[in-house]
């Protein structure tokens, strides 16, 4: 019996969102024929909240992805398998950049089989060019003041003056 899963979603904390992550949003479209970017709360991550709020990062995100057919953006909290039973998301797609991303996301993927057998995860390798990209380095480099214009959608590059300026 062969199914198909018709909905996916691309979980992250989103702070910003970056190039890299709009390249794994419209790859795992192709893939699938609706795609969730599911925005988490986050709170704690690496020992400190995120930079901009949860409403923040979702409409800087929705921004930046508006036009995108079959693309929607939502936050949420808590278990990201319980969000994906609510939504009636039957994959996982999530980016990777290099074996440090994979020791990570392997470990995720692992819980969540755990939590839920028939959630998917699937993985895509970040296009070269994006794959030295990450949300922490954009911050880093606004904060001192450096042009991220070739890293994220320029939404992205005003919100980051606003907040570091």
């Amino acid at each position: 019996m062969i199914c198909t899963i018709e909905h996916a979603l691309v979980p992250g904390t989103f702070d910003p969102i970056t190039y890299g992550h709009i390249d794994v949003v419209r790859r795992a479209r192709r893939l699938f024929p609706r795609v969730t970017v599911a925005v988490a709360e986050s709170i704690g991550k690496n020992g400190s909240g995120p930079v901009f709020s949860l409403d923040e990062r979702v409409a800087l995100a929705r921004e930046a992805l508006a036009g995108t057919p079959g693309v929607e953006v939502e936050p949420f909290c808590g278990l990201l398998v319980d969000f994906a039973h609510q939504l009636g998301a039957g994959a996982v797609v999530k980016g990777l950049r290099a074996m440090t991303d994979f020791e990570y996301e392997l470990q995720q993927a692992d819980l969540n089989y755990r939590l839920d057998s028939e959630l998917e995860s699937i993985f895509v390798m970040s296009a070269p060019q994006y794959g030295y990209i990450s949300s922490s380095v954009v911050r880093q480099i606004s904060s001192f003041g450096g042009d991220v214009s070739a890293l994220v959608p320029p939404n992205v590059v005003e919100a980051l003056r606003a907040r570091f300026s």
